[in-house]
């Protein structure tokens, strides 16, 4: 091993580190490994910029453009309208039913942006089919997994071994090569979510004794809110008199959250929502969230009578659950960072991170992290500018999101992405011509604007192929793509092709639990072309053994952004997946070793 290939190998082992630690974002740690490489002469300047250009880079720049459209248009919502009125009422029928329409989902547009369209409509499904969210949560972000086996644009790892396919002089994979054997997988996990799901996943949650989502009341109860609720008197000798909430500095230095304002008038008494600029008066009652202590506190500076604990919330306060999606800008800042009560009208009543119990009033100095869940209040203006983002926090209750739809383009949405699937299919333009096409057509037909496009890509995801990309040729340029090839070639000898697709699988996957899929597969897929090359076997099983194993995030809530979404909204615990998707890793790769081979023969 030469001096070139160490050094190269000691950077990849500290940039998956960095993957895995968690600590810095997955585009900025590509980004210092990038250009590590140019600085240790390891990559030419033209070699280090040459992701950035990549058609790989700018189609799937352009499908986040597309799948936006659609979501935007809301087509996603009415395919989760369609499985609120078709599913089932059992676990198993529930559970197949949500499988299929977030497979169907994510074959065309984001998994990521599929799962956060449906996690309100299932919650809600299971609501009124009575069933534990925690049954049909893994199933839904499975799906969503499996979707993006089904074709070409399903999922990056589809890309990236078509584009080394193309690199090799093979050309490109055809939009609808991978159907088959995704259909194959999505049908094996079906089958096992209908035969063994029920058993295997967990009841957790309390079931809604109504046939609809859970209402204030219970959600207070849920996240531990009603127990620190209480009533105060605002006496006319009391500070807080004449004063605004905002003045008052209740929330930042009391750590009491109000939430309504109840006023005496001559029609009796009227209760409103708290807000920030709310003037509070002499006679005032306050319904306040707090520990005990810190309402003694303040009652005992600002001079305030405690009437009642535990009051029922007024039908002025609207509470609403939400989850930090992948990308969000609130992830790694605080609720004091943020401002959300005084900044955007919104206030953020209880906080209950992965694996811990919900935290109400939430700690304001404490990071908020991606698969946190919070519950939210606040104008309904300002919910709907909440929904209407949907990068921040994805909202499960209400139909807020379907405001924000122009539903009257999506006919032109539908079209556009038919028209694209066409040209790709039949090879009437280059796959990144066809795409970057139909994004330009989404924003001319206004479907989206340019400023929700732009929010609407995920730029750390193109970062980090763009930056990933030339570490592949490094490895080419020291020799330690024919070492690695080399390793499973002599692997391979020794055991027949089926052992280098056993192989490919295992280190595919196992890396695929741990760090990006992405990143995972801009490496192994060349590794293993030049194994199956060397071996003079059909290089497209073990690319397509490569895109099947990248996309079995199955075993742990952190191995795959769809996984972190639903872990709050289901209830779940950390070692729910393991239980749940070891099984089902297993059977896949039984099911690739004896498929592949059959659809493309070694």
């Amino acid at each position: 091993m030469n001096n070139e290939l160490t050094l190269l190998l000691i950077i990849i082992a500290a940039t998956f580190a960095m993957f895995l630690s968690g600590r810095l974002r997955l585009d900025l740690v590509a980004m210092a490994a990038l250009l590590a490489l140019y600085a240790f002469d390891l990559l030419s300047v033209e070699e280090t910029l040459a992701g950035f250009s990549h058609p790989l880079v700018l189609m799937i720049a352009g499908l986040f453009v597309v799948g936006g459209g659609l979501f935007r248009t809301g087509v996603a919502d009415a395919m989760g309208r369609w499985l609120e009125r078709r599913a089932g009422h059992s676990v198993a029928a529930l559970s197949v039913a949500v499988m299929l329409v977030a497979a169907l989902l994510s074959a065309f547009i984001s998994s990521t942006g599929t799962v956060a369209v449906l996690i309100p409509v299932v919650m809600a499904l299971a609501y009124a089919r009575k069933v534990h969210a925690s049954k049909l949560m893994i199933p839904l972000a499975f799906g969503s997994l499996f979707g993006g086996m089904l074709t070409l644009i399903g999922t990056p790892p589809n890309l990236i071994v078509s584009s080394v396919r193309v690199d090799a002089g093979l050309g490109a994979f055809g939009f609808f090569d991978f159907t088959v054997p995704g259909l194959a997988m999505l049908s094996l996990g079906v089958a096992y979510f209908a035969l063994v799901g029920d058993r295997l996943l967990p009841e957790r949650g309390e079931l809604s004794s109504a046939s609809s989502a859970p209402d204030d009341q219970e959600l207070a109860r849920e996240y531990g809110l009603k127990q620190r609720l209480m009533r105060l008197l605002v006496p006319a000798t009391s500070k807080l008199a004449g004063m605004s909430l905002t003045d008052s500095a209740m929330r930042s230095q009391y750590a009491v959250t109000a939430m309504a304002i109840s006023s005496a008038t001559a029609r009796g008494r009227q209760t409103r929502r708290a807000e920030a600029g709310s003037v509070i008066h002499a006679g005032d009652e306050l319904i306040v969230a707090g520990s005990a202590a810190a309402m003694i506190n303040l009652c005992d500076a600002l001079g305030l009578k405690q009437l009642d604990v535990q009051p029922e919330l007024p039908p002025a306060v609207r509470l609403i659950e939400s989850v930090v999606p992948p990308r969000s800008h609130f992830a790694g800042k605080t609720l004091r960072e943020l401002r959300l009560h005084s900044g955007a009208g919104v206030t953020v009543l209880a906080h209950r991170s992965v694996a811990s119990e919900p935290m109400a009033p939430p700690e304001l100095d404490r990071r908020i992290e991606t698969g946190d869940a919070m519950l939210i209040t606040g104008r309904i203006a300002a919910l709907q500018r909440l929904a209407e983002n949907g990068r921040d926090l994805v909202l499960l209750g209400g139909d807020l999101n379907q405001r924000t739809r122009r539903t009257k383009k999506a006919p032109l949405a539908i079209m556009v992405m038919l028209l694209m699937l066409l040209a790709m299919t039949f090879n009437l333009l280059p796959n990144v011509i066809a795409v970057l096409t139909a994004a330009v057509a989404m924003l001319l037909l206004r479907c989206l604007t340019v400023e929700e496009a732009l929010v609407g890509i995920n730029w750390e995801s193109v970062i980090l192929i763009a930056a990933i990309l030339p570490m592949a040729t490094a490895l080419e340029n020291t020799g330690g793509m024919s070492l690695a090839a080399n390793a499973l070639f002599e692997l391979a000898r020794g055991y027949g092709p089926h052992a280098l697709l056993l192989a490919v699988f295992v280190l595919t996957s196992g890396l695929s639990q741990l760090v990006s899929n992405t990143a995972t597969t801009v490496l192994a897929a060349p590794i293993a072309l030049n194994a199956a090359t060397a071996l003079q076997i059909n290089p497209d099983a073990v690319l397509m053994t490569v895109a099947i194993a990248a996309s079995t995030a199955f075993l742990t809530p952190v191995a795959s952004p769809v996984n972190t979404l639903v872990y709050n909204p289901g209830n779940y615990r950390f070692a729910d997946f393991a239980r749940i998707g070891l099984p089902l890793q297993l059977l896949l790769l039984l099911a690739t070793l004896l498929l592949v081979p059959l659809l493309f023969p070694l």
